[in-house]
């Protein structure tokens, strides 16, 4: 069985050797697939190998031979189940809708873990320079991210619950309707979807219990936007 990731590169380095006569570059792949390094292909290009699905060439630069298919081609695999320990289902933002989880891809990155999103803390309070948390890389694009726990359920309605980890793509701006750790009058931070209209700006929950939240241009900061979700279950 192939994971996602050495499905999608198998069907990538098939269709580049029949178009171009030629594998793909490293950087090629890299690209194709959305990876941050070409540490990742290496790994992918090897599990391919031992599973008998591809060949390397000795003594010829870029040279790899397809030599079987899978039989659903098309068709990504299921996800690998049974493994133990920890092993968080990836949500990606956007959250304008349900979020949906998606398989983690062969590459993790150490992000800063941040303590709970608490009224009446500023984020650089809680942050620990000790605690570290492992996400996958495809999640990040080329910003600086931290993640933080969430607590309480002001968002639940766009599946963000008590006790999840936000990945947060630090940065002081955010367009209307972004999810984003905005920080109120220099103290309080919390989680919530920002709107800006005249010189107001309103900090909505995802929940009908709460009410949105109306503010003065002076009195939010945005700390970062919501770039992704792990959940433990």
């Amino acid at each position: 069985m192939l994971t996602r990731k050495q499905h999608e590169l198998l069907l990538f380095i098939h269709d580049h050797l029949r178009q171009n006569g030629v594998s793909p570059s490293f950087d090629e792949m890299k690209d194709a697939l959305g990876l941050r390094s070409k540490s990742g292909i290496h790994r992918l290009i090897t599990g391919l190998e031992e599973r008998g699905f591809i060949r390397r060439l000795p003594h010829r630069a870029r040279a790899l031979e397809v030599i079987k298919l899978p039989e659903t081609v098309g068709s990504p695999p299921p996800p690998v189940s049974g493994q133990t320990g920890f092993s968080p289902s990836v949500i990606q933002g956007e959250f304008g809708q349900r979020v949906t989880e998606v398989e983690p891809g062969p590459e993790s990155v150490s992000l800063p873990l941040y303590g709970k999103i608490a009224a009446g803390t500023p984020i650089e309070a809680l942050r620990d320079q000790n605690n570290m948390i492992d996400v996958p890389g495809g999640m990040l694009g080329r910003g600086d991210y931290y993640a933080l726990e969430v607590a309480g359920d002001s968002m639940v309605d766009v599946g963000i619950m008590d006790g999840d980890t936000v990945i947060i793509e630090r940065g002081e701006t955010a367009e209307n309707g972004v999810i984003v750790v905005a920080l109120v009058d220099g103290e309080e931070v919390t989680l919530k979807r920002i709107r800006r209209k005249g010189n107001s700006v309103a900090l909505e929950a995802a929940n009908s219990e709460y009410e949105t939240r109306i503010f003065g241009p002076d009195r939010v900061q945005v700390q970062g936007k919501l770039a992704g979700l792990l959940r433990q279950y």
